[in-house]
């Protein structure tokens, strides 16, 4: 089977279980009786905490030989966390379970796709490909479930997710290559992987590239903790949220698969300020409660608001760190996104919820905005000026 398609049935077990918990786990705790408040402070808790957990789990993915070691155990480990989360364990319980849940979950990502992009750039295949099967299986998770929850089985919610956890961790041994963290083998000393966090955070150019993605990135809080209630609360059927994500989620996957010579024509400092702007759009619009036919070109500009910004900071970050940093960088930039940003975005996202409804979307437009004028920074920096805008498979900087 061609590495390009491991690769993205992979991804596939990722993010087809991401697919559910992102737009349904607050479904979940929902229907366990949670107020929007609890389900907001049960959600933001481990993406504050990830400031501390993402570079301490960074820290020791690279200290294995091999790459896809760290992500066999964290699926493994996520999968019991999963099935604890079944118990009748109440409001604390349940935050302690999905704060370790959560913060393993999170990790895998980031570390998956620092294999991917250095084997796309040192083999030669577009890394969108594999990247979009896995944003293909995301919109079958939120169609699937979707249907499954106008029929009322919400705990089926629980249930997919620990089966796909599953797979992910038994494919991330037969479907991962096996590259070793360190290209001379062995691992990287512990002295030396602090270090090289360290000399991350120190860097200007790299954390205002991180930064300013991840104040885009972490904008969708809202509407990944509450759109599927918001919706609700609208008279949208709960099988059609499930259509309403998966629109956004199919422009993605076209945008990965199709738009690879357009993407590297125009490069990643271009595309953040893409994602800044629409971004800033889309969520003014969704605070207003649009209509339908309104609401679904919205949606396609998720083409935008995630995925050109999520490969233009994977870009820059690529750029930026080296193999000894590879991990630290990509799992910093993770955080950033889907760490401390957005755990006070979904903190605030569910007492803004309660209180206010859809225009708690105005919040995300702020971050949006400071996002983008971030990212215009960008043009002033020299280092990036100094790349070639073409110089690897995965796309240049411009």
């Amino acid at each position: 089977m061609p590495l390009p398609v491991r690769l993205g049935l992979f991804y596939a077990t990722l993010y087809v279980g991401l697919g559910v918990s992102s737009p349904y786990m607050p479904v979940w705790f929902a229907h366990r009786g949670l107020s929007g408040a609890q389900i907001g402070l049960i959600l933001s808790l481990p993406m504050l905490a990830r400031t501390f957990t993402a570079p301490l789990m960074a820290v020791w993915a690279d200290s294995f030989r091999l790459r896809r070691t760290a992500l066999i155990l964290l699926g493994a480990a996520v999968a019991g966390a999963y099935a604890l989360m079944a118990l009748p364990l109440g409001l604390a319980g349940w935050m302690v379970v999905w704060f370790a849940a959560s913060s393993m979950f999170t990790t895998i990502a980031p570390l998956t796709d620092v294999i991917v992009v250095r084997r796309a750039r040192r083999d030669g295949f577009n890394y969108g490909l594999p990247r979009g099967m896995g944003s293909a299986a995301f919109v079958v998770g939120n169609v699937v479930m979707g249907a499954i929850l106008a029929r009322g089985y919400a705990e089926m919610v629980l249930v997919w997710m620990f089966a796909a956890i599953s797979l992910l961790s038994i494919g991330a041994r037969f479907l991962l290559p096996a590259d070793p963290v360190r290209e001379e083998g062995g691992a990287h000393g512990l002295r030396e992987r602090l270090a090289g966090v360290g000399g991350l955070l120190r860097d200007p150019v790299f954390m205002t590239a991180a930064v300013s993605a991840g104040l885009i990135q972490s904008a969708h809080a809202f509407y990944y903790g509450f759109s599927a209630l918001t919706w609700k609360q609208q008279g949208v059927p709960e099988d059609l949220t499930g259509w309403l994500w998966g629109c956004g989620v199919i422009a993605e996957v076209l945008f990965m698969w199709f738009l690879e010579p357009w993407r590297r024509a125009i490069g990643p400092r271009n595309l953040l300020v893409l994602g800044g702007a629409a971004s800033v759009l889309r969520w003014t619009v969704l605070a207003f409660s649009p209509p339908l036919w309104l609401v679904i070109p919205m949606q396609l500009l998720h083409t935008l608001t995630y995925a050109a910004t999520f490969l233009a900071a994977l870009q820059l970050v690529d750029k930026l760190s080296t193999s000894r940093t590879a991990s630290a960088a990509q799992t910093i930039n993770s955080t950033l996104a889907s760490g401390i940003l957005s755990g006070l975005a979904t903190l605030a996202s569910g007492w803004l919820f309660d209180h206010h409804g859809a225009l708690g979307y105005l919040l995300m437009a702020g971050m949006s905005a400071a996002g983008l004028i971030g990212a215009m920074r960008l043009y002033g920096m020299r280092r990036l000026d100094d790349v070639h805008p073409q110089a690897d498979a995965g796309g240049g900087l411009r």
